[in-house]
């Protein structure tokens, strides 16, 4: 098996947000993303860089996706207001399966819609346009709001790996694996869509 199409950076726009191809132009609105409310501490146990971090961090997604790993986004609102970031990774033609993670974004952008409307624009993407047969999301045990949201979108859950990795303080982390594949992508793009048809 294979991709219909080769993954690669694309632009994908909606009505609440856009996703760019990451850029070393945006460590500036990423930083002030991370550093609104203290992020970085606050969300301890996600993948939320420390503001003076950021640019290392864009420079190890940007290198991850030179080696074909991952694809990297920037997140914007629809005023152009970077709100945090977000990837396709472990991109496996074989299946063809990916997952969509490494996801943050900005407190105030919470409960927005912006969230539920990158994930329909990934997956539409993945599932329409590369010809993905599974789309994989994984999230930590103690992270109840992504668990949530994950559920939310009607990905059902494989299992928990423990003891996967270690968080920046040192302590081991379990993971929780989700997916959802081709045959289920119809209803969960009509639940995503019917619920982003309520901020209307």
């Amino acid at each position: 098996m294979a991709f219909r199409n080769t993954p690669s950076p694309v632009t994908l726009s909606g009505r609440l947000v856009s996703l760019v191809p990451l850029s070393r132009d945006h460590a500036e609105g990423l930083a002030e993303a991370a550093a609104e409310g203290g992020l970085w501490k606050t969300a301890w146990y996600t993948s939320v860089p420390a503001p003076e971090d950021v640019p290392a961090e864009i420079d190890r997604r940007l290198a991850m996706q030179e080696r074909g790993e991952m694809i990297p986004f920037t997140a914007l609102d629809a005023e152009g207001r970077t709100i945090g970031m977000t990837t396709f990774y472990d991109i496996d033609a074989d299946v063809p399966r990916m997952h969509i993670g490494f996801t943050w974004n900005r407190p105030s952008a919470h409960g927005s819609g912006t969230n539920a409307e990158s994930k329909l624009l990934l997956m539409t993407h993945a599932f329409e346009d590369l010809g993905v047969f599974r789309i994989g999301l994984t999230t930590q045990w103690v992270n109840f709001q992504s668990r949530t949201a994950i559920e939310r979108l009607g990905a059902k859950q494989d299992g928990v790996m423990r003891a996967m990795k270690r968080y920046r303080n040192g302590a081991l982390r379990d993971s929780v694996e989700y997916s959802i594949i081709e045959p289920e992508w119809p209803a969960v793009k009509a639940t995503l869509e019917a619920r982003l048809s309520r901020r209307r």
